[in-house]
């Protein structure tokens, strides 16, 4: 009974429908009804996602869960859903984040409460629809209108410098939107159809497809962003309220590297492996130069924002390596690399968000993220310093939490390329240890630094169960990974075998 239910339209629509009962329904008048109404509609977004993970069926790499009708029937668009092991995942992520950033900001936001939950949900729907998009032209769509509500987030609800990181921000995103666009629009006429696994199948001639990896490249870095576009994502990030932050680190940056693998890894897999060593490299300056900038920061937040930069490297590293791997037939080593890449994605959304309302915590108390305002948090608040010590040993790759496993799978798949290239990945986790706990340390150890933090109460129950629901995901996907690495195993052996045959000749044909 459940197979039969429209899962991926439910998951994408059900979110924005409540964000239109709560600003023409129940509207500012009735704070606590539109709270409630935010936080159901998100707890049922989840239900239903956890729902479509238990009907799904992790033994097979084709698309589950398929919807498809007509949309713009003239152009050939249409309305097309459809998950595999890679993205479902990410869909449960992106409904389990929203409903975490909506129990987080209960009493934290004074100003237009309706307009802000509202601009979650319908970010929660739009960032589902481009994970469950088919088509194209859909996920494009999907992809831009969900700028939409993070810029109006950012620049009503952000802080000082607002106007400006918002601006910064839609401009180094939109700009890359614009290359996405003509490269789907070529591949469409190329494929006489939209539909993105079509587009997988075509044979695409060496110059082409190093223009189309150039137009992907442009779209996707900035998302993520790798260096040396990375620039937008601090301000970002430093401006935007808690909620804010935690969608935009937890989510967001992972559409990058989900367009890499729906797009460019099995559709211009000649010119990815030509340019492996230029984004390997581009990685490695991430996960290390990125490291050392965020030993310099003094402001919690942007040492996050950076922290964050240099974990996408990783997930960058274990895709590309990937191609190296392939072309030394250590095709069982690009499985676990590009399954590392995802592992890290999903603990990065954890880890960061986590990280990301930890400060949120302090924020609201103390209002200042700076470090030095800080010391001795611990005697007045030992609840919430057990948390933030979880979150921070998870975010250093502690044995034993969700950061360790996917980094030590791209630094154990790197080792069978080049030993270097492993020894420069593993400085992360030095860095990271390094940066994390100096914050942490400063923050939570000696004696009260002033008046303000003497007068620090600790954790309430709202942020309890935040903090509890974040720090249950790290511990279990660091001591148990194995459900979330068999749902992924059919869909990443299927990319990895689309990306073994070159697609300069018919043999290349790839699809599902």
């Amino acid at each position: 009974m459940l197979e039969n239910l429209p899962f991926l339209s439910l998951l994408i629509w059900l979110p924005i429908a409540g964000a239109g009962v709560i600003v023409f329904g129940s509207g500012q008048k009735h704070k606590q009804v539109t709270q409630w109404i935010a936080l159901i509609t998100a707890a049922l977004t989840f239900v239903l996602s956890l729902l479509a993970l238990n009907a799904f069926d992790s033994s097979r790499h084709y698309l589950q869960f398929v919807e498809d009708t007509a949309w713009i029937e003239s152009l050939g668009i249409r309305y097309s859903l459809g998950v595999d092991g890679i993205s479902l995942p990410l869909i449960a992520l992106t409904s389990l984040m929203t409903l975490i950033v909506i129990i987080s900001s209960w009493n934290n936001i004074k100003l237009r409460v309706s307009h802000y939950l509202a601009a979650f949900l319908v970010m929660c729907g739009l960032m589902n629809g481009v994970f469950a998009a088919t088509d194209a032209i859909l996920f494009y769509v999907m992809w831009e209108a969900m700028l939409v509500p993070m810029f109006l987030i950012i620049g009503i609800w952000g802080g000082p410098n607002r106007i400006y990181a918002t601006l910064k921000f839609f401009i180094y995103t939109f700009f890359g939107s614009v290359f996405l666009l003509i490269a789907l629009i070529y591949l469409g006429n190329q494929a006489d159809s939209f539909n993105i696994f079509k587009m997988h199948g075509l044979v695409i001639q060496a110059d082409v497809q190093m223009l189309l990896f150039f137009a992907f490249l442009i779209a996707f870095a900035i998302k993520v962003p790798m260096w040396p576009v990375h620039t937008w994502l601090p301000d970002a990030h430093v401006q935007a309220p808690t909620g804010g932050s935690v969608i935009l680190a937890a989510i967001m940056l992972k559409m990058g590297t989900y367009g890499f693998i729906r797009f460019m890894l099995p559709i211009v897999p000649d010119a990815s492996l030509e340019m492996a060593d230029v984004m390997i490299v581009l990685s490695l300056i991430a996960v290390a130069y990125i490291g050392f900038v965020a030993l310099a920061q003094s402001d919690m937040k942007k040492l996050i924002a950076y922290s964050s930069i240099a974990h996408m490297g990783f997930v960058t590293l274990g895709l590309f390596i990937s191609f190296s791997l392939i072309a030394d037939g250590h095709t069982d080593a690009a499985v676990m690399g590009i399954q590392g890449a995802l592992i890290q994605m999903i603990s990065h959304g954890f880890i960061s968000g986590a990280l990301f309302l930890c400060i949120g915590v302090l924020y609201d108390r103390m209002h200042s993220r700076e470090i030095q305002d800080y010391g001795g948090v611990i005697n007045r608040m030992p609840q919430f310093a057990l948390f933030f010590m979880i979150f921070a040993m998870a975010n250093a790759g502690l044995p034993g939490t969700s950061g360790f496993v996917g980094e030590f799978m791209v630094i154990l798949s790197s080792f069978q390329v080049s030993f270097w290239i492993a020894a420069v990945g593993g400085l992360t986790l030095i860095l990271a240890a390094a940066y994390t706990l100096w914050m942490y340390k400063r923050v939570m150890f000696g004696d009260v630094a002033n008046d303000k933090v003497a007068a620090l109460e600790d954790l309430n129950l709202r942020e309890t169960i935040v903090m509890v629901i974040l720090a249950i995901m790290v511990l279990v996907f660091g001591l148990w990974p194995a459900p979330l690495l068999d749902i992924m195993a059919p869909s990443v052996q299927h990319l990895i075998d689309c990306n073994l045959v070159s697609k300069l000749s018919p043999e290349g044909m790839c699809s599902l």
